[in-house]
This record gives structure tokens, C-alpha cells and sequence, in this order.
């Protein structure tokens, strides 16, 4: 057991949390201007909130505890849930504060990821009217969220769960086949579906449809255009008006170049209904970005609330961003070290506090102090010294003699930047 305790199953250095917390900043940021609030969810969540909701969350990878009363909890899974279930008990009408945003950790564990049992997810939740400008609306934020982050390389898949769904429910399947064709249109393996579906004696033009769908995918008007001659019923009919619908609202945005159509994306979460996406950068093998419509998750807490979000993987977006480099990392953290002697303590002191008030990231030192300041990555050292006060930036000496002409550097050095 010893050694555990020099162990940790996600260290992060100083250097990095910083990054990572600049690129956090950039995603509020980004949220914030869509007009979402940022909320959290508790961290402990009841068991039975996701054991009694088919579809969503795998139990076998949930994180669970008992607590001093015997109740079975869990390390919050998702998100999504309890956000809508704390818009469902809220039992108000929904306005326009109804878009939040949040930044928190979720906790899992898998068989592909058995050390990494914490990650960070930002995303958005959106409740309100089903419409295709909302849909638009949101896609275009997870775009403009991508931009945002640097990424010229990236491409934004836009499925439909409500098309696959209308089509499968003529299938007859069990849970079990059900499951095997999802896999077999997932991974696009057209070799083995046509074999699949003759074993299960299905109508031609039905299994024609089906064997079609993993090949609608890319240019959105010629997959709206074949989707259509593919469709079986009115409801299918429906399902890709309301894309087409999307895609003008997204033309008009002007982020229509980033946007691809795959009518064979089918996402793990049952409880999707509508409009469906996830996003791609390049390099970089897995979505960092997943979301969509789930206009039915709010019955399970006896409501109807039309919904749709999206989620990143924050350290997924950090890997690829370092990647590219795309990670400025040359900001000095400190602006100003202020070392001093004995006698000038008081002077020093007071030129710090009223600095820091300012705004600046001062350091103070005396001047018998033997640590290597040098390696403080500071632009100025200023020296309060009883002969001479000196103010060093970049090997350069200059004189100074108050604290007002240090602030008048340090704003000089910000515009230079």
C-alpha cells in the first residue's frame, strides 16, 4: 500500500493547470456571450437518479459509494441529468435566462480508461422551444467555440437521432440485434451488414435503406437530397426537413464551410430525440466535442421541457491544442519582483500593496534572500535600496524613486506587449 502514497492517478503541473485554466477562460468566455449562466450540479448524486433511466449512463461505469445512512450514491456521472432535473423541480415557466453553462468534473470508470476515472467537461445546456433556429443557434456556438480555441482544421458532424430511430422501429430487432447494427453502422463496416440483415429476413427495400445510411454522409445538400429517396415514411420525411431546416439557419450564420452531414452518426445516450453533432479537430482521432436534441429526458421527472446541449472534453481540447500548438505558454506569471534592504522595508512594502491593488503580480524580496530570482520569468526586478533605488528590465538599469514611476513602467511594458 506504500507506495500509493507517492502516487496520483492525475497529476498536473503548475505550468500546465494554467493553461489549462486559460483555456477554460476562453470557453466562459465564449458561452457567456450566447447568453448562458453558469451553474453546477452536486458532486454526489443518488444511484437510483440514472438506475432508473434506461439508456443513459452505463451503471457498470459508474463510481459508486455508501453513505453513513446506507443510501447508494455516485460521483456525478453527466451532467446533462441533473441539470434537467433541477429545471424540471424548478416547476417555472422557461424564459430566456434558461440557457446555462457549466464546468465540472464527471467521474467514470471504464475498461479503455481504467486510470483515468476523472475528467472535466465544459458545456452548454439550452431548454426551451424545439425549433431550427435554436438547434442552429447552438451548433453555431460549438463552432464559434472551436475557433475560439484556434482551430482552423475542424469539422463539425451533424446527424439526426430521430432518422434512425423512425427507420430501426420497422426492424423488429431485438436488444441484442439492435446493439450489433448500431456497432456495424458506427464503425461503417458495410462489409458485414448486408449479411447481418439477411439473416434476420428483412424487407429488400427496408434493408436497402438501412445498408444506405452509414453511405449518407458529407456535403449536407447531397445527403438531405439522398436521405430523402431513402425515406420510408412521413415521420423519416419530417427527420430530414428539420436538418435541411438547420442547415439554411447555419448558411446564414456563415458557419455552413465547417459543417458536414453523417445520417450514420448514432450516439450512445438513447435519450438524444432530435438534432445530433459532434466535433473533430485535426490529428486528433476522437470527438472532442459531442451534443444534441433530448426533448424527452425531462418526462422522467414528470415535466416537459424541449432541450438541447453539447459537452467538451477539457483535456481532450487541451492534448489537441498542444498538439497544434496552439498553446501560448511565453506570459510571464509574475510582473514585477521588488527586493529591498533592511532599511527601505517600509517603502518596498508599500509600493507592492499599492501595485498589487492595481492589478500587477508582485513578488517581494529582501535583499539577503538567496533564492535565484533570475528564474522568476519577471520583465523587472526593482531594487529599494538606502544609496539608490534601481529598477533592472532586461539587463537595462534605471534609476527610480517612487512606487508611481514602477506602475508607469509596468504600464508602458503591457503596451509594448
Amino acid at each position: 500500500m506504500d507506495q500509493y502514497l507517492f502516487e496520483s492517478t492525475k497529476d498536473t503541473s503548475v505550468e500546465d493547470f494554467q493553461i489549462r485554466d486559460n483555456l477554460i477562460s476562453i470557453l466562459k468566455n465564449r458561452f457567456s456571450t450566447y447568453g448562458y449562466k453558469q451553474v453546477r450540479t452536486t458532486t454526489f448524486e443518488f444511484y437510483d437518479l440514472y438506475s432508473t433511466m434506461a439508456g443513459t449512463i452505463n451503471k457498470d461505469e459508474m463510481l459508486k459509494v455508501i453513505d453513513s445512512s446506507g443510501k447508494v450514491l455516485v460521483l456525478r456521472p453527466d451532467v446533462t441529468i441533473p441539470i434537467t432535473r433541477m429545471i424540471a423541480s424548478n416547476k417555472q415557466p422557461l424564459s430566456q435566462g434558461s440557457r446555462f453553462f457549466y464546468v465540472l468534473d464527471v467521474f467514470r470508470q471504464s475498461a479503455e480508461q481504467a486510470d483515468n476515472k476523472e475528467t472535466t467537461q465544459a458545456g452548454i445546456e439550452s431548454f426551451g422551444e424545439s425549433t431550427p433556429e435554436n438547434d442552429a443557434e447552438v451548433i453555431a456556438l460549438a463552432i464559434h467555440t472551436l475557433k475560439d480555441l484556434g482551430f482552423e482544421s475542424f469539422k463539425l458532424e451533424v446527424g439526426h437521432a430521430g432518422y434512425f430511430k423512425e427507420l430501426v422501429n420497422q426492424l423488429a430487432l431485438s436488444q441484442s440485434e439492435l446493439d450489433q447494427l448500431k456497432g456495424l453502422i458506427q464503425s461503417k463496416n458495410l462489409t458485414e451488414i448486408g449479411p447481418f440483415l439477411e439473416r434476420l429476413s428483412i424487407d429488400k427495400k427496408l434493408c436497402e435503406a438501412v445498408q444506405e445510411i452509414p453511405l449518407l454522409y458529407g456535403d449536407p445538400e447531397d445527403v438531405i437530397k439522398r436521405a430523402g429517396k431513402i425515406a420510408l415514411n412521413e415521420k423519416m420525411q419530417q427527420k430530414i426537413k428539420n436538418l435541411s431546416d438547420i442547415y439554411d439557419v447555419l448558411k446564414a450564420y456563415g458557419v455552413d464551410d465547417s459543417v458536414i452531414f453523417d445520417l450514420g452518426l448514432i450516439n450512445n445516450m438513447n435519450y438524444y430525440s432530435g438534432v445530433i453533432f459532434q466535433g473533430f479537430v485535426a490529428s486528433f482521432g476522437k470527438p472532442v466535442l459531442m451534443g444534441g436534441r433530448y426533448d424527452q429526458l425531462a418526462e422522467h421527472f414528470d415535466t416537459s421541457i424541449p432541450a438541447i446541449g453539447f459537452a467538451c472534453e477539457v483535456d481532450n481540447l487541451l492534448y489537441s491544442m498542444t498538439r497544434k500548438n496552439l498553446i501560448a505558454n511565453d506570459t510571464p506569471s509574475i510582473d514585477m519582483i521588488i527586493c529591498y534592504e533592511d532599511s527601505r522595508q517600509k517603502d518596498a512594502l508599500l509600493a507592492a500593496n499599492t501595485l498589487r491593488e492595481a492589478g500587477y503580480r508582485i513578488i517581494t524580496y529582501t535583499m539577503d534572500d538567496n533564492r535565484n530570482i533570475d528564474d522568476s520569468g519577471a520583465k523587472y526586478i526593482a531594487y529599494f535600496q538606502t544609496e539608490e533605488n534601481l529598477v533592472i528590465d532586461k539587463n537595462r538599469k534605471t534609476p527610480f524613486t517612487n512606487y508611481n514611476e514602477l506602475e508607469l513602467l509596468l504600464q508602458e511594458g503591457m503596451r509594448d506587449n
